[in-house]
């Protein structure tokens, strides 16, 4: 006999089904912007990467982890994750 799961638990995994979609479109969106920024440095022949800037969005991203009680170092990972997506796709436009 299975137990009925208490209102409070579906409740806050309604939240964390809603949140989780909310990181995908906002991802979606962001991959869309990072896609013309590609076409626009293949279109200069700019290269795919550019360390300096991601050196600034890390600690960026780690300064706002921090403020926001998460962990900066889960940030960073993730930050970096996406960087290397980022750039992956920047380098199959040129």
């Amino acid at each position: 006999m299975s137990q009925e799961l208490p209102q409070e638990l579906l409740s806050a995994r309604q939240t964390i089904d809603n949140l989780d979609a909310a990181l995908v479109h906002l991802l979606a969106e962001r991959f869309r912007c990072t896609k013309n920024v590609g076409q626009i440095k293949a279109q200069y022949d700019l290269p795919p990467s550019d360390p300096s800037r991601e050196e600034v969005q890390i600690k960026r991203l780690r300064k706002l982890a921090q403020e926001s009680g998460l962990d900066p170092e889960f940030a960073e990972k993730f930050l970096t994750l996406i960087i290397s997506e980022v750039i992956r796709h920047h380098e199959s436009l040129r």
